[in-house]
């Protein structure tokens, strides 16, 4: 599952539509380190997302984390299922816990972002 994601250092994961959008989460060991997702603090559709930049929250039982922008574009579509069911987060981080769409500014961002297999290499040595 995470070969076909690339993934950003703060632990965001992204899903390329083909369509010039974006799908982005946080990744198993993010969830795994939150602990129990309790609150998503959900962007709006039509923010501006910088590369980088916090533009959501994630809280869990155990601490609230910023949420970071893995390419420059503009919020397209939010996972409102997260409104009443924050624990999809930890249930289905690839899957039914995504947070947002983003239509991504310049593709080429998408090249800072690392494949899966280094990914899962920079949180083993953690």
């Amino acid at each position: 599952m995470e070969n076909t994601l690339k993934f950003a250092e703060s632990h965001e994961w992204v899903r390329d539509n083909g369509d010039g959008t974006i799908t982005m989460g946080i990744s198993n060991h993010a969830q795994g380190l939150l602990g129990d997702v309790v609150f998503v603090d959900l962007p709006e559709v039509g923010d501006s997302t910088e590369a980088g930049e916090s533009f959501s929250l994630v809280e869990s039982v155990k601490a609230a984390s910023d949420i970071y922008a893995p390419v420059t574009g503009e919020i397209v579509e939010i996972n409102e299922e997260l409104e009443d069911s924050p624990e999809l987060v930890n249930e289905e981080p690839y899957e039914g816990g995504w947070i947002a769409k983003i239509k991504v500014q310049d593709v080429e961002e998408l090249s800072n972002l690392i494949d899966g297999e280094k990914y899962l290499a920079t949180i083993d040595e953690d």
